[in-house]
């Protein structure tokens, strides 16, 4: 491996800012953002300064006490390894290999790589299509491997994990958190696997987070998960806890949980529980027997919208809405652009819910794949509408994904039983057309 000066004297001073950190945060956190700033030469992160900055000079304010918390309620050692991996790693060293790429080759590099070590799952939530594709699909541990080190040699250092049940293959996880322990590993997890041996590891790696699956409280967690999962999930969130672990949630909201996930009350029970963050999904019809009658309505998507944003004052816990945050982001982030998916059987797909593909990685390499018709359609379309509120070319722009599937010639990847893109747009169309009037009421609101 070629020594490259400007990396090392990098990873000397984030170490060296980190370790300042750990000796009085409180005092040291408005010099942390000098810090970050010096690194950032080229300006990349400039627009989060003055919110970063208001934060730091502001010690009663709800993000200073959030920033605090991680330093009281964290295992020192795997702070700083998550620290490490995400700022210097990812943030820094991550953006500017990944940037030299997009230019050398034309093509869009992700921020991040989703990816099914299993179709397998020990549970059989109402709606998943993951139901639907049984145990039989598994991406082999040197896969695994091999994507995390194609995607470092581009610039991506950050890994997500779903499925299925990605915690059925938990010692391969643990092997490949330990195998590149430069990286961040996250997983989304109904939680059920997790056991205090599990933990330990959790604790010797140091690099992995797990985003534990519920829907809101126990009957809207049990409705659609099964019964006794709320308690399984709960029964994670102590441990974890109590072993001083990072970890956040993963909730999708429906037209049948909405006002629990959204509550005031199930936020605070979550930062009480420990969570660190939540990301918000919602509901997609995905497959033939998908029930539509779970798509949250345009009034349910806005009431998302406004509550997340009002809780983000009030609560220290980090959010991220995956639809309704995209004005932060300028859009659609599939395809490459900040993340993608491969699936347990090796195909990849633009995004986790859009089941779609021209490249496996099997036999074609990450590079390959990001210059497939598919993935270079997404980089030419982005964005999708003007309106960052409409990001998805799925359910906000869904005459976008008919079009950008048929003229690369993608297919299904959908297991069961193939479905035809015109028949899954047009499962969202009518949910399109309704949430485009609110999302021109809310834009008009911001522009």
């Amino acid at each position: 491996m070629t020594f490259n000066m400007k990396e090392h004297v990098e990873n000397l001073g984030a170490k060296a800012a980190l370790s300042y950190l750990e000796g009085d945060p409180e005092k040291n956190i408005p010099k942390a953002v000098k810090w970050v700033k010096m690194f950032d030469r080229k300006g990349i992160y400039s627009a989060a300064y003055p919110a970063l900055e208001k934060i730091a000079s502001e010690p009663q304010n709800i993000w200073f006490q959030f920033i605090k918390s991680l330093y009281s309620d964290i295992d020192p050692e795997v702070r700083k390894k998550i620290f490490t991996n995400f700022l210097l790693h990812s943030a820094i060293q991550g953006f500017n290999k990944r940037t030299k790429n997009e230019e050398k080759y034309n093509c869009n590099i992700p921020w991040a790589i989703l990816m099914d070590p299993t179709s397998a799952c020990n549970l059989r939530c109402k709606g998943c299509w993951a139901a639907d594709y049984g145990s039989s699909m598994n991406l082999e541990i040197d896969i695994l491997d091999n994507i995390v080190r194609q995607g470092k040699e581009l610039g991506t250092y950050t890994y997500l994990f779903s499925g299925g049940e990605p915690l059925i293959r938990k010692d391969d996880i643990i092997n490949i958190c330990r195998k590149h322990d430069d990286c961040l590993f996250l997983a989304f997890t109904n939680a059920t696997l997790i056991d205090s041996s599990f933990a330990d590891k959790m604790l010797e790696v140091k690099n992995f987070v797990p985003a534990l699956s519920i829907e809101g409280f126990e009957d809207e967690t049990d409705f659609r998960r099964g019964k006794g999962t709320y308690d399984a999930v709960l029964s994670a969130m102590k441990l974890l806890k109590e072993k001083k672990l990072p970890f956040g949630v993963s909730c999708c909201y429906t037209s049948k949980n909405i006002g629990s996930v959204g509550s005031e009350e199930f936020f605070d029970y979550m930062v009480e529980m420990g969570a660190k963050f939540a990301w918000f999904f919602t509901y997609i019809p995905i497959g033939e027997k998908a029930l539509t009658e779970l798509m949250a309505s345009a009034e349910q998507r806005e009431y998302m919208y406004r509550q997340i944003r009002k809780f983000r004052n009030t609560k220290p816990i980090f959010t991220i809405d995956f639809w309704n945050d995209s004005e932060y982001v300028k859009g659609c982030i599939a395809g490459g652009r900040r993340y993608l998916h491969i699936n347990a059987n090796g195909d990849i797909e633009p995004c986790a819910f859009i089941h779609y593909a021209d490249s496996n990685i099997k036999d074609k390499s990450l590079l390959e794949a990001y210059r497939s018709p598919l993935f270079m359609q997404y980089r030419q379309n982005q964005p999708f509408n003007e309106n960052h509120l409409r990001p998805c070319p799925l359910l906000d722009n869904p005459d976008s994904l008919n079009s950008m599937v048929e003229a690369s010639g993608a297919e299904s990847t959908y297991i069961v039983k193939p479905e035809k893109v015109r028949d899954l747009t047009s499962k969202c169309r009518q949910k399109s057309v309704l949430w485009a009037d609110t999302a021109k009421r809310l834009w008009s609101e911001k522009n």
